[in-house]
């Protein structure tokens, strides 16, 4: 596949390959309509059915990524397979990996604070949505054209069910030079302190040009990360000193927050900052819509019918949610969303990426009730309707489910993810 050029899905050209890990080849792609560049990453099915695991870690991977759409994370465009390989369809991001730049030397301070606070955006997002990275290192940190970061490789990255009874995470993963010491003690941990941590890290190595924590022999790379042993170079300025000092704090409660680091005089130095994550996400669309986006999930799902079902695609762990499927156009779907929503007095906003947003009047138990619901074409006479909670009490959401749904019947050919085997439609037919 290196030397030869292929046609994906008839959607995509692939090209020369771009990097390989143990599991996935990466290449570059390029969109037949519209010629805009991409990183189409290829893992092979066999490899994935092999490892124990593995199988769930790519489900995780996929569910992640979008939940996590933000400016300074690479983009997850759309998941397609083969009965042989799984594609990821990505951004395609021009500028190669900050640790290009850190490998040459240290950065002006004035880059090296560019380049922190887009890190610290991206992540103070992915931990609004319950997404620990564990994996932050400049080799994951991208830069596009433009000289913007974007965080890249989700593989390792933790969601709210992983975190065990006692209110933590327990699997030991990171790059060693990087993890919080209290990933290295075996003990449990906190994934969204732990990153703030690894991002302590990575300011260091902007500033110095080399890591804090560095010895041949491992152990004692440990003990000095056990410790917090570093030494500042002479060029860092006071107040670079003063946030190094308070990002690689060994106790992790006494860390410092994104929140505290967003206030920091260094921080807020000579910077303009971009829309808070919650502006990003609810951006309103002025432009009509135009389709909504695909999600090749119907071949996706049958390529992996041996022992590899990916069925919860649009099923998001993290949210309280319903999923459904319709034959009818994804204007039809919006348009009725938002009829039966308002009849039901709810405040309804629809966008141009084939969105429904929809917010209750009334204060509820835990503020107001919220939700969306997002429409993927996955055939073109076939559509799956994400409808998911984003803020509010689970009762109450529950109660407005069993509202809507028999008021959305017309355009539901299946509901799935609830709890009934299953959904018996009005025609006699059965469907799962």
């Amino acid at each position: 596949m290196e030397e030869e050029r292929r046609v994906l899905f008839g959607k995509y050209e692939m090209g020369r390959l771009l990097g390989k890990g143990t599991f996935a080849k990466v290449y570059y792609g390029k969109e037949i309509i519209g010629g805009e560049s991409v990183a189409i990453k290829v893992i092979n099915k066999d490899h994935v059915l092999k490892r124990q695991g593995m199988m769930e870690q790519i489900k995780r991977e996929i569910s992640i990524m979008k939940l996590v759409r933000h400016p300074n994370i690479v983009e997850l465009k759309e998941v397609m397979a083969t009965k042989t390989k799984i594609f990821f369809v990505m951004e395609f991001v021009r500028g190669g990996e900050l640790f290009d730049k850190v490998s040459k030397g240290k950065l002006h301070e004035d880059a090296a604070r560019r380049y922190f606070h887009q890190l610290i955006s991206a992540v103070d997002f992915c931990h609004s949505r319950g997404v620990s990275h564990r994996d932050l290192k400049p080799e994951n940190l991208l830069l596009d054209e433009s000289g913007d970061l974007k965080i890249s490789d989700f593989g390792l990255s933790a969601l709210p069910e992983q975190i065990l009874h006692d209110g933590l995470l327990h699997t030991q993963c990171g790059t060693p030079a990087y993890v919080a010491p209290e990933v290295l003690r075996k003990k449990g941990y906190d994934g969204a302190k732990a990153d703030i941590w690894s991002c302590g890290v990575v300011l260091y190595a902007l500033l110095a040009g080399c890591l804090p924590f560095r010895d041949e022999n491992l152990m004692n790379m440990y003990r000095k990360i056990f410790r917090a042993d570093f030494e500042f170079p002479p060029w860092f300025s006071p107040e670079s000193r003063r946030l190094v000092s308070k990002l690689l704090v060994v106790d992790p409660d006494r860390r410092i927050s994104v929140a505290e680091i967003m206030r920091t005089p260094w921080l807020r130095e000579s910077f303009n900052p971009p829309p808070l994550a919650f502006e990003i996400d609810d951006r309103e669309e002025t432009e009509p819509p135009v389709s909504p986006k695909v999600f090749n999930a119907f071949e996706f799902i049958s390529s992996m019918s041996s022992g590899f079902d990916l069925s919860s695609l649009f099923q998001s762990e993290r949210k309280v949610q319903s999923v459904f499927t319709s034959r009818s156009s994804a204007t039809e779907i919006m348009e009725k969303i938002e009829t039966v929503t308002k009849e039901m007095d709810m405040n309804v906003k629809t966008t141009k990426d084939f969105r429904v947003k929809v917010e209750g009047k009334a204060e509820g138990r835990k503020g107001r009730l919220s939700m969306t619901a997002e429409v993927f074409e996955v055939a073109p006479e076939m559509s799956v309707v994400e409808f998911c909670k984003s803020a509010g009490d689970t009762l109450e959401y529950n109660r407005f489910y069993e509202e809507v749904r028999p008021a959305l019947n017309d355009i539901v050919w299946s509901w799935h993810g609830d709890n009934s085997a299953v959904n018996q439609k009005p025609d006699g037919h059965v469907t799962g």
